[in-house]
Order: C-alpha cells, then sequence, then structure tokens
C-alpha cells in the first residue's frame, strides 16, 4: 500500500508508492571503453584548451592562470543564469513584480580527467573541490551575494550540457524558497531535525549507506528513487565556514557516488549544497542532497507539488550498501 510521508526539512510531502517501481538492474548500464586522460578536441574544460573559456578566477594547483597544470579550475560560465548587480524592484500591479537578476555564475572544473566523474576521484581530489568551492563561496559573499549554490549537475538527465565533469556556483542577491522553508521548518521544530536524524544513523540502521562523521543515508522522506542525504555530525550552519569535518563530508560524497555509479549504471544527478545564507541570524545545520535522476515528474508530481518515489528507501539503502 502506498504511504504518504512527510519531509521535515521543508514540510513537503512525498509517496512512497514502490509497487510502481521497476527493478534495478533493468537499468541501462553505461560502458565507456575511452582513457581517463584522453583530451577531447572540441572540449573547452580539458587541459590544453584553457584559452577556450573566459579567463580563470580561481585554481587549485600548479602553473600560471589560464595554462595547463591546475587539477581544479573555476571560470566564468559563458552562459550564466544571472549577472552583474540586482535592479531595483519594480511592480506593474500586484500580479507583476520583477527586477534585474544580479549575481554570478561560476564553473567550476573537477579535474582534468574528461571521464572521471566525481564518484571516480578519490578522496583527497574531492577534498580539493570542497575547499575550492568553500573559497569561491567566501568570495560571492564578501562582494555582497546573499546565497550561493553549490552544484553538480552531472549527465544530460541531470541537465548537464557538457561532458567534461564540473560543478556550478550560481549566487543570487536573495534567499531561495526552498532554503527558505528548511530554515524555517528547522526553527519550528525547537530543535536541530538534522542532528536528530544524525542519531539515528549510527552505522547499523536499514536507511544507512555510509556511517562515519558524515554519515550518508537515504532519507525515510526520498522524494526519488536512491535519493541520499549527507550531513557532517559536527552542528555548523555554514558550508563555508567547515573546517576539519569536511574532510570526512569528502569521503562519504565520492563513496555514496561511487556506489549510484556502480550499482545504477552511472545514473544522472543532482548533487546540491544546502547553506545558511549571508546575514540570517537563524540556526541551520548545512547538507548535500543528492538526487538521482531516475523518475520523471509527470503530471500528477506537477499538478500537485507532491513527489512520487518507486523505490523504498530500505531497499535503496540496502542495494547501494
Amino acid at each position: 500500500m502506498a504511504e504518504l510521508r512527510r519531509d521535515p526539512l521543508t514540510g513537503g510531502w512525498v509517496i512512497l508508492a514502490a509497487s510502481r517501481a521497476a527493478r534495478p538492474q533493468e537499468l541501462e548500464v553505461g560502458v565507456e571503453d575511452a582513457p581517463d586522460d584522453e583530451v577531447v578536441a572540441d572540449c573547452p574544460f580539458c587541459p590544453g584548451h584553457e584559452e577556450r573559456t573566459p579567463p580563470e578566477v580561481a585554481r587549485l594547483g600548479a602553473g600560471a592562470p589560464d595554462t595547463p597544470g591546475w587539477e581544479v579550475r573555476v571560470v566564468p560560465n559563458l552562459y550564466p543564469i544571472v549577472a552583474g548587480a540586482d535592479g531595483d524592484v519594480s511592480t506593474g500591479d500586484h500580479l507583476r513584480t520583477w527586477r534585474t537578476a544580479g549575481g554570478v555564475h561560476e564553473v567550476v572544473v573537477l579535474s582534468p580527467s574528461h571521464r572521471r566523474s566525481l564518484g571516480r576521484l578519490d578522496d583527497d581530489q574531492v577534498l580539493g573541490i570542497l575547499r575550492v568551492a568553500q573559497d569561491r563561496v567566501r568570495a560571492h559573499r564578501a562582494a555582497g551575494h546573499v546565497s550561493t549554490q553549490v552544484m553538480v549537475n552531472h549527465g544530460a538527465g541531470g541537465g548537464a550540457s557538457l561532458a567534461h565533469p564540473h560543478a556550478q556556483l550560481v549566487s543570487v542577491d536573495l534567499v531561495p524558497p526552498l532554503i527558505e522553508q528548511e530554515v524555517a521548518h528547522l526553527r519550528a521544530a525547537g530543535a536541530c531535525v538534522l542532528c536528530r536524524e544524525l542519531e539515528r544513523h549510527q552505522g547499523d540502521g536499514t536507511l544507512d549507506v555510509v556511517g562515519g562523521d558524515a554519515p550518508l543515508w537515504c532519507p525515510w522522506w526520498s522524494s526519488t528513487a536512491y535519493e541520499l542525504l549527507l550531513a557532517p555530525r559536527h552542528h555548523r550552519a555554514r558550508f563555508e565556514n567547515a573546517e576539519d569535518e569536511l574532510e570526512a563530508v569528502a569521503a562519504s560524497l565520492r563513496e555514496g557516488l561511487a556506489r549510484l555509479g556502480g550499482r545504477l549504471g552511472d545514473p544522472s544527478y543532482n548533487v546540491i549544497v544546502h547553506s545558511l545564507p549571508a546575514g540570517s541570524v537563524d540556526d541551520f545545520h548545512w547538507h548535500v542532497h543528492i538526487r538521482p535522476r531516475l523518475q520523471v515528474e509527470a503530471g500528477f508530481e506537477l499538478g500537485t507539488g507532491i513527489l512520487v518515489n518507486t523505490v523504498d528507501p530500505e531497499v535503496a539503502a540496502g542495494t547501494l550498501r
């Protein structure tokens, strides 16, 4: 029988309807025979092609700006979602309020390898990527931007338009509504929802995938098949302020993505970091959502705002373990 489950982070509802699931082994498994270090002629992110991107704003590794030798490279997005400064709010009438969408949109090239996705790098490489992202978020905050979305879109189903693995940073000058929802529900709960969840995940639970100081698990309220949630045990409001716990986060993130790729045949997915925006004094617990794109949102989901998950989170966690 299907169940309605409430997401304690947002207050939204999901439907668990496992009877609609296709078995995981029916998913297509991608096979990649090309070498990891291949330089693809038309790829602007491969080493040696640095002149094909806008001038870099940051790098990890050796070499002068816009030359080979880098390990991680950050460049402005050529086709940004937002750019420049916010305009003043203009109102035509009560139905039409608008302003220029200001902000910053950057691309983080994860490594020189054209074919090694985030889950196929090593823990130190992932840690380096997270530290570069922290530096850029701090720079955006210092420039006056309110919120920076750190994300990885993997595969065409995850919204990636270029094959070379990369992350994106989008800074905007408002608090995103989904973050507002999470902050409000954490405030209303009177205690940190994620801290209470972490108490349940000590490495032996049915929903656990990776344990340690940054557990990774399939949330009981999973809104999509094989959804994962990662949170450091150290309660801290902002991703950019994370310190020693970042090493454990990098290892859990890499491990979780490697398991998704190995078990489900390299599915498309999104990695999304949620962090407290600048200026807010609310309590929060920064965390990472990993959402494989194995299902299509159809008429019911679009019409109701209620997502339908076709794989029981306990089954998903067991598969990934």
